[in-house]
């Protein structure tokens, strides 16, 4: 019988190695760009693919539309608000709803309405208002970050799917850095998986909660953070375990020293890749779909890169200009930037 039993276990080893299918990285060398949608008047740095595989994006002068790749036809409108002109640049949305918040005084977040219009569901005024980024983790809680005021940073949460959304107190959060924000450069320096999230800084931090934004504390990384424009930009996760982040100097972007890291322990500590070379600044990454987290791709306006191990090296794709970037699969994406939206098509 023990005999056999070893049969057993054999048998089963073989059939699962067998099974499991091994991914090779592939080296994409070929990049189509397409361009979709432009309107000179537009810094487009907020867009959102819905459950439905259609393109949401938000803008300044007040304008958002909704692409429909299946007619490939474009719906726009302009959100009015007494006689100022809005600029969005974080967006979210839930199975039901879409989301956009504006940057400056008085910070104004829309949501979809019953009816069709976007109605306002937040409305903040102040000194040093600046919001950045938003998110949901699921249908009913959802994020947004801003820059810090009354020292900590702005956070504002929402439990019941975007209806009513509460300021976190300073006592709730850890103390921030004088100056301390976020870049409203592509609306990815948030990442949220299952409980966890993870917000990146201009002064180069990770604040880490694992319980949905109950709790936090503030993780150190190596990113270069010497001044007021430089920091990380953008930060993605693949999964639980394994991020990436990148930023730089947007106004030194040839700069590649330390603006490039790495971490494989849920963010926990972080490693500088690629130091010294291309890719220099970038305002957005993101992990290619379905690739095991091996493959990403970065986006500025100096260009696009792509990598297949991780991050660790990089290559040059195009010298297209472009603010942020999300995938519909493992080769196509659209990204946005200076009045347009465009499809990208990744081939190897």
């Amino acid at each position: 019988m023990k005999y056999y039993g070893y049969i057993i276990v054999l048998i089963l080893i073989t059939f699962s190695c067998e099974n499991r299918k091994v991914l090779k990285s592939r080296n994409i060398s070929n990049l189509e760009i397409e361009t979709i949608y432009t309107d000179s008047l537009l810094s487009i740095r907020a867009i959102e693919l819905l459950d439905d595989g259609s393109l949401a994006f938000a803008a300044n002068n007040g304008t958002f539309g909704l692409y429909n790749p299946k007619k490939e036809s474009w719906v726009t409108s302009k959100q009015m608000y007494d006689s100022l002109n809005l600029h969005f640049r974080a967006v979210s949305h839930t199975s039901t709803d879409f989301f956009m918040l504006s940057i400056e005084s008085p910070a104004l977040l829309f949501k979809t309405g019953d009816n069709g219009n976007m109605q306002m569901v937040y409305k903040e005024e102040g000194l040093g208002v600046f919001y950045d980024s938003m998110t949901f983790w699921n249908d009913l809680e959802g994020i947004a970050v801003g820059d810090s005021k009354d020292g900590c940073l702005s956070i504002i949460i929402t439990r019941d799917g975007g209806t009513t959304w509460r300021k976190t107190p300073c006592e709730d959060l850890p103390e921030a850095n004088d100056g301390e924000g976020a870049f409203a450069a592509s609306n990815t320096n948030i990442k949220t998986i299952e409980d966890k999230t993870w917000i990146a800084t201009t002064s180069g931090n990770i604040y880490y909660s694992n319980d949905k934004g109950y709790h936090w504390e503030i993780i150190k990384t190596p990113m270069f953070n010497n001044q007021s424009t430089q920091g990380i930009y953008s930060i993605d996760f693949y999964d639980a375990e394994n991020g990436f982040a990148i930023g730089g100097d947007y106004t030194k972007p040839d700069i590649d020293e330390a603006n490039k890291m790495v971490t494989h322990d849920g963010g926990i500590t972080w490693q500088l890749v690629a130091n010294n070379e291309a890719p220099s600044y970038r305002s957005c990454v993101q992990y290619i779909p379905n690739r095991e987290g091996n493959e990403l791709v970065a986006v500025g306006f100096k260009g696009i890169d792509f990598s297949n191990d991780k991050g660790y090296s990089w290559r040059s794709l195009s010298k297209e200009s472009f603010y942020t970037i999300r995938f519909l699969n493992d080769s196509i994406a659209y990204a946005a930037g200076s009045g347009r939206i465009s499809k990208l098509i990744f081939k190897k």
